[in-house]
């Protein structure tokens, strides 16, 4: 699994934590981001970054300015191993 993958799906278990099944049902509305049954996923697009900035952008869009915060907090650690210039712009 990629890093990315791997920051998306965390996200979403995150996210899950404070609104419950329905993150899950938002994730499946971005494009380029697959979500299996088992609640595994997987970034296909060409560009993963905006992807995660998709993912990001709609629970920030449903639940405000906290919703991102909820996202930027659950990768902070994980960010660390990236370089800045692989770091989605909606966690920075």
């Amino acid at each position: 699994m990629a890093v990315l993958d791997t920051i998306a799906e965390r996200i979403i278990k995150e996210q899950e934590l404070v609104i419950g099944p329905l993150a899950w049902s938002e994730a499946q509305k971005v494009s380029g981001l697959q979500v299996a049954a088992n609640h595994s996923v997987t970034i296909e697009n060409s560009d993963p970054k905006a992807a995660v900035d998709q993912l990001v952008a709609q629970y920030e869009r449903l639940f405000g300015k906290a919703s991102h915060e909820v996202c930027r907090d659950a990768v902070k650690g994980m960010l660390a191993g990236l370089a800045p210039a692989d770091v989605p712009v909606s966690l920075r």
